[in-house]
């Protein structure tokens, strides 16, 4: 009886972490219908997706130091059909109008790139450092957008790690 319990308890324990494994580390990402793909760090948790039009996946980048206890470092994929270029404008549009709408807007003075955009907002009242990038692929809007702490106690590093992992992405999905 004790070693049927024991065993049990061996599976139930194992059937768990195969199940947070699968859900908790992302890697390889498919989206709208394989049309988009990317991988992620290792590190990057996936807490929330969306299917249907938008499709959206958000990944939460582990901030180790006490600042991370309640700002969340998150990176978004958007991807929402768009029929042609004037459809993909009004996505970008709509979603550049929500940005400026968030309290303490401040657009970065050059923006990265043709469709990029950097600025900074406050959530909580913590600053935080916004990137957006926006591609018309396949028929498809497609947005990343990368969110940070504007200061954390992690460091320079963790900030450099964060952007890397961001422009990885990018690059990617360009």
């Amino acid at each position: 009886m004790s070693f049927l319990r024991s065993t049990a308890t061996i599976a139930i324990a194992l059937s768990v972490t195969l199940l947070l494994a699968g859900s908790v580390h992302a890697t390889d990402v498919s989206m709208a219908d394989g049309s988009v793909h990317f991988s992620t760090p290792d590190n990057w948790l996936g807490i929330m997706e969306t299917q249907g039009d938008p499709e959206a996946k958000v990944f939460q980048v582990p901030d180790p130091s006490p600042t991370g206890k309640n700002s969340l470092a998150r990176v978004t994929v958007t991807v929402k059909l768009a029929n042609d270029v004037n459809s993909f404008n009004q996505y970008k549009s709509e979603a550049s109008a929500k940005a400026i709408a968030l309290p303490g807007y401040k657009a970065a003075a050059l923006p990265p790139g043709p469709n990029s955009y950097i600025y900074t907002a406050q959530e909580n009242g913590t600053e935080f450092s916004y990137t957006e990038h926006y591609w018309f692929k396949n028929g498809h809007a497609i947005q990343l957008r990368c969110v940070r702490p504007s200061q954390s106690l992690a460091g320079a590093a963790w900030k450099a790690e964060f952007d890397k992992g961001c422009e990885a992405i990018a690059a990617q999905l360009k």
